[in-house]
């Protein structure tokens, strides 16, 4: 790169979860295929996380710059409203003094939200500084961030088709970003690193980066039935991995001990080739794990976090299944041998499940992370 030619500094923003961070990891990873990474300068502001680091700044080298974030709780009771009273008063005015001397140091050509209360600092000091902003919306409806803040926007990307209180004049549906990683998993890798047996259907369990102690319990309340019928591979979640492994030491029976493979965290690869030999996945339904499970091809069983923000989740979860590509279990009154009951179900016959396969994969949205990288190169090349 010539000396004199100007390096395009792009700055990302979220809310620090898995939600928001693996999908910036998707567009990253495009755009170095269309720059050149020696023409850009990367950087992450946002609230502390245990993910941003390993994969935003080891695996991508992109610049991280942590800020203080808070957020208004609109439940009841003492606690909430104190950590409401000293979210308001001291930690998000010192995340936008933060995030104001970060961005005026960066200067940058353009900044990409997606949303989460990490990222309000951050859009409204960019617009302040008149930097660009891009926002995505994952869910199918906006977070309360992105409702607030998209006036504030060049562009609002969306994932799903129908997104509640965005408004449509600046909104392109394009699917949540997926790791390409995600989709090039081994069926045969997948059986030898996981030692799978072969003569059961296969049931991945993933509760997001967080886990799910309900998913956890209610497959601990059956395991041992559950594994008569099935092997299973199960992400139960980096802080609930010590009780629930020991747990099912304990219950399930000695002979049916190989049909269970339990993990903390699936990386990458592992996730990949577990999502390649999966015939249905169990999942809560954020947007993340929507589309990255039908963008396999995958049939899925989604248990809605109830209680999710504006009840995104069950939402997310309908929309997904109403193209007949899997089931939803709400939370109340779901018992152990419904969950076990419904999922056998499905494999009788198993012409179900491959039709919803086929319906998976409709719904998909595999290149939502190219055109996002592509509609921002063509903004900074027009930008100069």
């Amino acid at each position: 790169m010539s000396e004199n030619k100007k390096k395009h500094k792009i700055v990302f923003t979220g809310g620090g979860t898995g939600g928001h961070i693996f999908p910036l990891v998707a567009i990253i990873r495009q755009l170095k295929k269309i720059i050149p990474e020696e023409e850009m300068d990367l950087y992450y502001i946002g609230p502390y996380d245990n993910l941003s680091q390993p994969y935003l700044k080891e695996k991508e080298g992109v610049k991280i710059k942590y800020i203080s974030t808070g957020k208004i709780r609109r439940y009841g009771g003492f606690k909430p409203i104190m950590q409401n009273l000293i979210d308001i008063f001291f930690r998000i005015p010192l995340g936008i003094i933060q995030s104001f001397v970060a961005l005026y140091g960066i200067s940058p050509d353009l900044v990409f939200g997606k949303g989460g209360y990490g990222s309000f600092a951050v859009i409204v000091n960019a617009r302040l500084l008149e930097v660009p902003v891009f926002l995505h919306e994952s869910d199918s409806v906006a977070g309360a961030v992105n409702q607030s803040l998209q006036r504030l926007s060049t562009e609002v990307f969306t994932s799903f088709p129908e997104t509640e209180k965005i408004s449509p004049k600046k909104v392109m549906a394009l699917g949540n970003p997926v790791r390409e990683e995600i989709l090039k998993g081994s069926k045969d890798e997948a059986k030898r690193i996981f030692g799978i047996q072969g003569e059961k259907p296969v049931v991945l369990i993933i509760g997001g980066s967080q886990g799910s102690e309900k998913i956890n319990d209610l497959f601990l309340s059956s395991a041992t039935a559950f594994l008569e019928k099935f092997e299973v591979l199960h992400q139960c979640g980096e802080n609930n991995y010590k009780e629930v492994s020991t747990e099912a030491a304990a219950i399930i029976r000695e002979d049916l001990r190989n049909d269970y493979k339990i993990f903390p965290f699936f990386d990458e690869s592992q996730l990949a080739n577990a999502y390649k030999v999966a015939d249905i996945v169990v999942s809560r339904a954020g947007s993340g794990s929507i589309f990255e499970i039908s963008a396999n091809g995958k049939a899925g069983v989604f248990l809605p976090l109830s209680g999710s923000a504006q009840n995104h989740q069950v939402k997310n979860a309908y929309a997904y299944t109403s193209f007949r590509s899997g089931i939803v279990l709400e939370e109340e009154n779901l018992s152990s041998h419904f969950f076990l009951s419904r999922i056998e179900e499905l494999f009788s016959p198993i012409d179900q499940i491959r039709n919803m396969e086929k319906n998976a994969l409709y719904f998909a949205r595999p290149r939502a992370a190219h055109i996002i990288a592509s509609y921002i190169k063509e903004y900074l090349i027009r930008d100069q």
